[in-house]
């Protein structure tokens, strides 16, 4: 594994890269939550890519330079970082607010980008960042309070209640207790969600339409609506939509199914380029 911290401008970002291959992937993560809680994807990717993970400004072991941020800004801490790598051209993952980041990173810097996965995300808009009631009441609880609270909220908000009523208890707080890390302070939160409220992507989506595309549709999605990922397929019609029985967390509660998905999603890009 190579860790570290590249330099970009008055922060630095934290990263990590694992993995060899003739392709790399860059896996981007969502709204306060470090890069590790890609945990369940990086083992399988890593066998065949070289796998880059990184903890988002304001997240993690990353700098919190003053807010507000924006997803261009964001984009481009992703594009410096691959710099530093030395990666020109990657496949890239986004989930949630990550794929936001993703849309504008592939939107600003086409040519680094060999494909593109976007989860449990969308384009933009007021209508767009409205969750269910029962979705924001979650979200708001599991941004106040300690971990327990935090880590009790959150696994509603990600998973839907006929898994939680079977899956292994100790499993579930060792992961989110994992994934949480040590929670960002209030400012950096509200510094993404800034960067959140200003996205902005459907009226440009359209200049991606040579781009290889992977649309996940999580159906049992409290906090982003899954008709958001219909929205992005009719702004996307080439992209490729992967319905899945799960929630927001999907990418810990069926990593075997979205891994396997990502790899056929790698794979048929790079036939295609070929």
């Amino acid at each position: 594994m190579n860790q570290g911290h590249v330099q970009l401008g008055s922060h630095r970002i934290a990263y990590r890269s694992v993995g060899e291959g003739e392709s790399a992937v860059l896996l981007i993560m969502g709204f306060a939550m470090p890069g590790r809680a890609w945990q369940f994807q990086v083992p399988e990717l890593s066998g065949s890519h070289r796998v880059i993970t990184y903890d988002n400004r304001g997240v993690g072991e990353s700098d919190i330079p003053e807010g507000p941020y924006s997803m261009a800004q964001m984009a481009d801490d992703a594009a410096g970082l691959l710099d530093h790598l030395g990666e020109r051209a990657v496949h890239v993952v986004g989930v949630s607010m990550g794929g936001m980041i993703a849309q504008e990173f592939a939107l600003r810097h086409r040519d680094r980008v060999r494909s593109m996965t976007l989860i449990a995300t969308h384009a933009g808009g007021l209508r767009a960042m409205l969750p269910t009631p029962r979705g924001l009441g979650y979200f708001l609880a599991a941004q106040v309070g300690g971990r327990e609270r935090r880590g009790r909220a959150l696994a509603k908000l990600l998973f839907p209640p006929d898994f939680l009523a079977t899956c292994d208890r100790s499993w579930l707080h060792r992961t989110l207790t994992h994934d949480l890390g040590t929670p960002p302070p209030g400012r950096a939160r509200r510094a993404q969600l800034a960067a959140i409220f200003g996205h902005r992507t459907a009226d440009r989506l359209s200049r991606l339409a040579d781009l290889p595309v992977l649309l996940v549709r999580p159906e049992k999605d409290l906090l982003i609506a899954p008709s958001q990922v219909d929205r992005l397929h009719r702004l996307l019609p080439h992209a490729e939509v992967l319905h899945v029985d799960a929630g927001h967390g999907l990418i810990r509660q069926i990593p075997s199914q979205l891994n396997a998905a990502l790899l056929r999603h790698f794979a048929a890009a790079e036939a295609t380029a070929a």
